[in-house]
């Protein structure tokens, strides 16, 4: 039994390699801002994950503490980094120093009337 949890943890932690090397790939490669914070993000999640829950395979047969404690942190991944990447996009969207770029129509902005409305707001 002990070797079908090494097996399975040690597919885990090359899954997860793959993926943050694939990341950081991606980061390096992207064009913009905006296509870099998704490779690191998607990567970073399903990399982090991934290398998580191999150690929690790795370790359960010392005891089922780690487990558990490998799929709360799993779920912590899964909720904040999204969120932290959503935050990040939109400072540098407000900030107007790194316009979203598209290859069909320069004046395409969708998330400029949102802006907008959200300052008009502000002032009344």
């Amino acid at each position: 039994m002990s070797s079908v949890f090494e097996i399975i943890g040690g597919i885990l932690l090359l899954v997860g390699s793959i993926f943050l090397f694939l990341g950081g790939l991606g980061i390096f490669r992207m064009p913009d801002v905006y296509n870099r914070l998704q490779a690191g993000t998607k990567a970073t999640t399903l990399g982090g994950m991934s290398l998580i829950l191999g150690v929690g395979f790795l370790m359960v047969e010392t005891s089922w503490v780690w487990m558990v404690k490998a799929i709360i942190i799993v779920i912590f991944i899964a909720f904040s980094n999204p969120i932290s990447s959503h935050a990040l996009a939109r400072a540098m969207y407000k900030r107007k120093r790194y316009p979203i770029i598209t290859s069909k129509d320069e004046n395409m902005d969708a998330y400029k009337d949102v802006i907008e409305n959200e300052k008009k707001e502000e002032e009344s």
